[in-house]
């Protein structure tokens, strides 16, 4: 029967941070392609302009996050032990920092103004009128921030031991040897012993571990000298 190899629960890949990190960075990429804020200038001399802010212009390190995330994902696969572990404490801090700008422009404390107007690349005399933001690409971004966290902590956990493949069979193996012990013990002591003082467990048990235990015993009365 072959067994497990000891280091074979390092070398098992962490599936739940594999599916974190991938939809976690699908979630930020989307989110860095999507409109976070709409800007309405007006200059003065024409229409009003509406300009729209990719999350991408926003957030700039929106997409080299996603990008990373995805980088992480080749690296778990190459990683074992505590380079893992260390891996994981770094798709945490990524994580982390994704969500800092979308929790901050749902609070409502992230847009100003004239970073609006710095961003949209407005000219000197236009003046921003209107200012839009949106809460879908946000709370994607803070989805896509919580998973990375979430597979960093589950990275830097170290792997159960992985069960041997003949696990299942040490418990009766186990109870066969006790069972021949205790049959040779009881030949030792007591050579004219019944088998009736051995339990029927024990001696089934002896039976299957090819020790007959009424050898050489006398099992009734009439056989007694």
């Amino acid at each position: 029967m072959t067994e497990t190899k000891p280091d074979d629960a390092g070398r098992r890949l962490p599936v739940g941070a594999l599916i974190a990190l991938a939809v976690g960075a699908a979630c930020l990429w989307a989110s860095s392609r999507m409109t976070w804020v709409e800007v309405t200038s007006f200059d003065g001399l024409g229409e009003e302009r509406t300009t729209e802010l990719l999350g991408s212009t926003w957030f700039g390190a929106l997409t080299p996050l996603a990008l990373a995330l995805v980088a992480a994902i080749a690296a778990v696969f190459a990683l074992r032990g505590w380079l893992r572990r260390i891996l994981g404490v770094i798709v945490a801090l990524i994580g982390c920092a994704a969500m800092v700008p979308p929790v901050a422009l749902l609070a409502g404390s992230g847009p100003t103004r004239d970073r609006a107007a710095a961003l949209a690349e407005l000219p000197g005399r236009a003046e921003v009128t209107a200012m839009q933001t949106y809460t879908l690409p946000a709370v994607l971004a803070v989805i896509g921030g919580a998973l990375a966290f979430v597979a960093g902590v589950l990275l830097t956990r170290k792997p159960p031991a992985a069960p041997t493949l003949s696990a299942k069979y040490d418990a009766p193996a186990a109870r066969r040897a006790d069972a021949t012990r205790q049959v040779a013990e009881a030949d030792a002591a007591e050579p004219g012993a019944e088998s009736g003082q051995l339990s029927e467990r024990t001696l089934w048990d002896a039976l299957d571990a090819g020790e007959d235990p009424t050898t050489g015993r006398d099992d009734g009365p009439a056989n007694r000298g």
